[in-house]
Order: structure tokens, then C-alpha cells, then sequence
């Protein structure tokens, strides 16, 4: 069936897990995205979009997947497995068990699940093994799908050894690589073992399929999530280890939300290596997507043209660098009359003797420690330098040390100007402009570094482009799938105009798309909104706008920027029907909502506490997490006129303005 990309749509996004379908038991699963379909339909909703539906073993985040191509067993519904008729009884007492839960608990629930399968799996064993021959059902999948291989041998190896990252298994657990993969397949002691996993992915992949036939049929475009990185614990970083960086760190750098900018723990990709092959692992990840979604939705799109790395040895971000990029030299500095003791005092972390007695409040022995075995004095002067054992902020936070003591080195160790992370070369630290060292340069000193950096930026930004239209360009042409991008944060200019050239949709987050070089950050009007981008009040990451509105915004500010007359301060029905209309009235093609945010055009469906309606709070690493569930089933929500009459008075409303023109339809 031939899809219209260009046409307007009018989407909501949800979390599979969120749904509440018919027999659910405590989460949402594959078919229930068809019921949902069903309440998309009747609503005049025209897109789905999902968040990541990849395993991610015990984590909770959808982000943190383990395989990149591994569909997450939770969502199996059991009731639906042939295999499962005799085992109604416990599939009963799952939903009995987790059903009455706001929120679900993720790590409980895929624990009981995966029991259950598993003795559904041993009662079944014969048929099922039967089956694994080269010409049987399970056989023929497997051959069509050869990373269930390496998959299926990682979920065996992490139950043996208590669910431990790869890097701490028993040593000879620990080498991947294709060879030690299928030596491990091919061992019959472990035959039941590995086919348990596989055939778990068989039964994920036949729900999800039908279940996005069932959306297609309905008419909607179904838009998939694929996050760009990879969990360092993950069967891919395991079994293909060549084509990652593993000494290094992805985040992102520091910001108003992250002062210290934000850690991710995933390797970054080692481009040249994949390149070699023509991206083959990428190209299979997104044909694989294809099997389901008609669109899918870049994360981090930013990280294909730089990415923020940190050394493995920190907790933080803030010592992070671009990669990419042109690096300042020795001999650049040297040509702005540094001398070899200066470029140390630029780049080499520094700490005085007297901040190291405060530190520790007089206590000598302490003092006397710290500088006896982490520092090294420079000649006579009352300056100290780190020694070589330190490599970053996990070394300082082992320290058998006082807190105050701590927290004083930590932040010596990021006070310097510049990141020397190659012998000779350096990138300028996020915050150089806030260091001592900077603080204690002439105007001329700081003028010449400063028209140096400027140059690296200019010169470096070309380097993104051309890496990020190659990439995405290779991409982009191996799959019919529509591209859409999450390209949120300190944006070089050449992202938006390579997105652009490659007909790949945008995102803007109403609340973040300002003007924000200039006075009071006016918000941009919604008809100069690119066509080719996706307009969403709120995100997975973002609170509700709901508790935006209550407990964020600058209320006056939002009212007159819409032209609307004045609104209650606080959130309602009426608020949610005028602050909706003027979202969809973007010029944007997609206009997506939280099914959060189309829900309070009901007043049903108001929690107590606007923030128990978040999906996540970055930052933090709790149960409440990515385990949001809708207010109420499927089917209770399809008979709520006032919801869906709402629904479909944003789905029906045009662009205006210059909006209006050239817009599809």
C-alpha cells in the first residue's frame, strides 16, 4: 500500500508499555496497539508513534536496549500464544497480580512474565525443538534472522552469570566476536537454552506484525523510535566490539538542565570501521525497523554529524569533547607566545596548597595524604599537579577521603581551559571561559584564543556536515521508511540544513522553539514552523503540558504570544482545547501530542498530581521511570465523546497564514 508522507497528520505518542488493551495484564503488549488503533481511527489520529520496543532485559528505559534488533519480550501477550492454553490459570493470576497497579513495575512484571514463558517453553520443549529445524517454523525465522544467534547466546551467558554486564563475567564468557557466537549456538548443552530466546522473538515479532498491519489498516502511519546509541551492556557492544569506541563515553554537554552535562554510559561508534562494510549493522537495523514502521524517529540525530564524548574514567560530562573535530595544536598555542609552562597551566588541572588545608579543615594528616599520594608538587611553588595514576572522576570519588575533601578535588580536575586528550592536541572545555586559568590571561591573550577557537569552530562545522550528510544520506536510501529527527540541544547550523536536503522532518518542542539570542526569548509564531518538521507541546523526557502550564511556564508571556484572551492559571479542559488548537494549527506536517495531553481534553482524566503523568525525568534512575500507564482501558477511553470529539477538532484544523500555503493534504 502506497503512503502519503506529505499528507498533514495529527499524531499522539505513547509508550507500548502505557497501553491498557483487553485481558492486559499489568502492561501493554503488541496486539494491544491494534485496540488503540481502533481508538486512533475513531478519533480522526492519523499517526502512532512509539516509543523504542527493543529488549532491554531488567532496565526499565526504552533507551538502554541490549539488542538493536531484539524485540522486548514484556510485551508478549501470553493469553495470545497457542502454546499458553493450558496455562490460563497463572495467566490469570499475572493479571490479578499486576493489573490493579497505576504505574507498572517493570523489573516484577518482566520477571514473572519471562517465568511463565519459560514453563510454557519446557512443557512445550519437544514440539518446539522439532520445530527449529532448518525447514520448521522456528528454523526458517532463525535463518532469515541470524542476530537472534548472538542474541539468544548473550540472554543465556547474562542469566549465568547473575545478570551482570558482559565485562564482569566469568573470563571465558566474556570474548564475543562472530566465531565464539557460533561456536556457543552450535553447542548442543545449550541447544534448549538458546531456542528458549529465539522462539520468544518469533512470538514478538508475529504480534508486533500483525498488530501494525492492523494500524496500516486503519489507515495510520505508524512512526517507530530508534535510538542512536547502543548500552555498553548489550549483545551488539558484546558480539561486535570492533565497531564501537569503548574507551569512550556519548552524553551531551553542559546546560541550563545539566550543569555538568549528562553521562550516557554508551560507547560511541567507531564510523571508519563501519564504513569499511558500507554500515552494513546499521542497514540491517533499519530494515529490521521497516518490518513494522512506516516512519521512524532519529534520537539524537545531532550525534551522526558530532557526538559529546567523555572518557570512560568520569562520572560527569563537563571534561566531554565534540568528535569530530579540528583540534587546537602545540603549535597553535606556541604562535600565541605560550610556552610549554603555560600550555600546562592551561590544560593541566592545577590545585594550591592552601585549598587543599581548607578542604580538609585543618585536619594534617589528611592533607599530608592527599598530597603524598594523589598530587605532585610543582618545583617549590605551593601548586600542585594530579598525579599520573589519576585518569579521571571515578579515581577521585574511590578516594578513601572526606567528602569536603572530594568534592574540592573534583573540582580542581575540571578546572582547566583546555582538554588535552591526545598528546599535542586539545578542545576547548565547555566552561573555559569560568577557569582560573582563563581568569588569569591579558585581553590581548584572551582575544587570540578566542579568534583561534572561532576558526576551529568554522573549520570543524564543515567537518560535521560532511559527516552527518554521509551518514545520513547512506542511511536514509536504504530504507522506504520516512525519516523524522530528534534534533534537540546546541545545534551547529549546518544540522538543520543537511535535515532539510535529505527531506528529514525536524523536531520542535513548542516551549523550547524561541528566539533565544534575543530579548525576553520570544517564542517563534507557529505558521513560520517548517513544513518539513514535527510539532509537539511536550516529550517523553519534558513534563506534561499540563504541569508546564500549572507549575513552569510564564503563563502571561504563553497567553499573549498566542493571541488568546486570558486563561485559567490553573490547567482545565477549556485551557487544553485553546492551547491544542493553536499546536495544530502549526505549519509543521505532523502535529504529535502526548495521548497525556489529548487526554485532558476530558476532564476524566486528570490525575491528582499533574507530575505522576510524566513518562520520565531525565537525570534520575527510579521505579516510577518509563512506567506510566494510561488512566484507563482502551475501550473505556473509545466511549468518552468529550475526548474524542476534542481529538478530532485538532485533527480537522488547517494551517493558516503563510502556513496554508504548499502544505499537502
Amino acid at each position: 500500500m502506497s503512503i502519503d508522507f506529505t499528507k498533514r497528520r495529527v499524531g499522539a505518542a505513547v509508550p507500548l508499555g502505557a497501553l491498557r488493551g483487553k485481558d492486559s495484564v499489568g502492561v501493554g503488549e503488541y496486539p494491544d496497539l491494534a485496540e488503540f488503533a481502533g481508538l486512533c481511527a475513531k478519533s480522526g489520529v492519523t499517526l502512532i508513534q512509539l516509543l523504542p520496543v527493543n529488549d532491554t532485559g531488567y532496565e526499565s528505559s526504552p533507551y538502554s536496549s541490549i539488542s538493536a534488533f531484539a524485540l522486548n519480550p514484556l510485551y508478549i501477550k501470553i493469553g495470545a500464544i497457542p502454546e499458553a492454553a493450558a496455562f490460563r490459570a497463572e495467566i490469570d493470576a499475572l493479571g490479578k497480580r499486576f493489573e490493579k497497579y497505576e504505574r507498572f513495575d517493570y523489573y516484577e512484571i518482566t520477571g514473572a512474565k519471562i517465568r511463565l514463558l519459560r514453563a510454557i517453553f519446557d512443557a512445550n520443549k519437544e514440539a518446539i525443538v522439532l520445530s527449529a529445524a532448518p525447514a520448521g517454523v522456528l528454523g526458517t525465522w532463525i535463518g532469515h534472522n541470524g542476530w537472534v544467534k548472538g542474541y539468544a547466546v548473550y540472554r543465556r551467558l547474562k542469566d549465568a552469570n547473575g545478570q551482570r554486564g558482559w565485562k564482569d563475567w566469568n573470563k571465558a564468557d566474556r570474548n564475543g566476536g562472530g566465531t565464539s557466537v557460533e561456536a556457543a549456538w552450535a553447542d548442543p548443552a545449550f541447544r534448549e537454552d538458546h531456542l528458549f530466546w529465539a522462539w520468544l522473538q518469533v512470538i514478538a515479532d508475529q504480534q508486533f506484525s500483525a498488530a501494525a498491519k492492523a494500524v496500516a489498516d486503519a489507515g495510520i502511519l505508524l512512526e517507530g523510535d530508534i535510538p542512536i546509541l547502543m548500552n555498553e551492556d548489550s549483545a551488539d557492544v558484546w558480539e561486535y566490539p570492533e565497531i564501537f569506541n569503548r574507551d569512550l563515553s556519548a552524553g551531551a554537554p553542559p546546560d541550563m538542565y545539566a550543569p555538568d552535562g549528562q553521562n550516557w554510559g554508551f560507547p560511541t561508534y567507531n564510523w571508519e570501521h563501519q564504513e569499511e562494510d558500507g554500515y552494513a549493522w546499521w542497514k540491517k537495523r533499519l530494515e529490521t525497523a521497516s518490518k513494522y514502521y512506516n516512519a521512524y524517529r532519529i534520537d539524537h540525530v545531532l550525534g551522526f554529524f558530532r557526538i559529546w564524548a567523555s572518557s570512560c574514567a568520569d562520572v560527569g560530562a563537563k571534561l566531554g569533547r565534540f568528535i569530530p573535530y579540528i583540534p587546537v595544536k602545540t603549535a597553535d598555542l606556541t604562535k600565541l607566545k605560550f610556552d610549554e609552562g603555560r600550555i600546562r597551566w592551561l590544560s593541566r588541572p592545577h590545585i594550591r596548597t592552601d585549598e587543599v588545608w581548607d578542604a580538609v579543615g585543618g585536619s594534617r594528616e589528611e592533607a599530608q595524604r592527599i598530597l603524598d599520594t594523589v598530587l605532585d608538587r610543582i618545583g617549590s611553588e605551593e601548586l600542585w599537579l594530579f598525579k599520573d595514576c589519576i585518569h579521571g572522576e571515578k579515581d577521585i570519588a574511590a578516594l578513601p577521603i572526606s567528602s569536603h575533601a572530594r568534592d574540592c578535588l573534583l573540582h580542581a580536575w575540571s578546572d582547566r581551559l583546555f582538554l588535552e586528550y591526545r598528546r599535542g592536541a586539545y578542545f576547548p572545555t565547555w566552561s573555559y571561559r569560568e577557569t582560573r586559568a582563563w581568569a588569569s590571561l591579558s585581553d590581548d591573550e584572551k582575544a587570540g584564543l578566542e579568534a583561534l577557537l572561532r576558526e576551529r569552530d568554522k573549520r570543524s562545522e564543515l567537518l560535521w556536515e560532511q559527516e552527518g550528510r554521509k551518514l545520513l544520506e547512506t542511511l536514509t536510501r536504504s530504507t522506504t521508511m520516512l525519516a523524522c529527527a530528534e534534533d534537540l540541544g546546541a545545534v551547529p547550523d549546518c544540522v538543520p540544513k543537511t535535515l532539510a536536503a535529505l527531506n528529514i522532518l525536524g523536531l520542535r518542542v513548542v516551549r523550547w522553539t524561541r528566539q533565544w539570542e534575543q530579548g525576553g526569548q520570544p517564542y517563534i509564531p507557529f505558521e513560520d514552523y517548517p513544513e518539513l518538521s514535527v510539532c509537539t507541546p511536550a516529550v517523553h523526557d519534558s513534563s506534561t503540558l499540563r504541569e508546564w502550564w500549572d507549575t513552569e511556564a510564564d503563563q502571561n508571556a504563553f497567553v499573549a504570544f498566542i493571541g488568546a484572551p486570558s486563561l485559567p492559571r490553573v490547567y482545565n479542559p477549556g485551557t487544553a482545547r485553546t492551547l491544542l488548537r493553536k499546536v495544530a494549527g502549526a505549519a509543521s506536517r505532523f502535529r504529535v501530542f502526548q495521548i497525556q495531553d489529548l487526554l485532558h481534553l476530558s476532564s476524566r482524566w486528570y490525575a491528582n498530581d499533574p507530575s505522576t503523568e510524566r513518562v520520565n525525568i531525565p537525570g534520575t534512575y527510579s521505579a516510577f521511570n518509563w512506567t506510566w500507564r494510561l488512566p484507563a482501558p482502551i475501550a473505556t477511553l473509545a466511549q468518552d465523546d468529550e475526548f474524542l470529539n476534542g481529538v478530532r477538532e485538532l485533527a480537522a484544523i488547517q494551517p493558516t497564514g503563510k502556513a496554508a500555503q504548499g502544505t499537502g493534504n
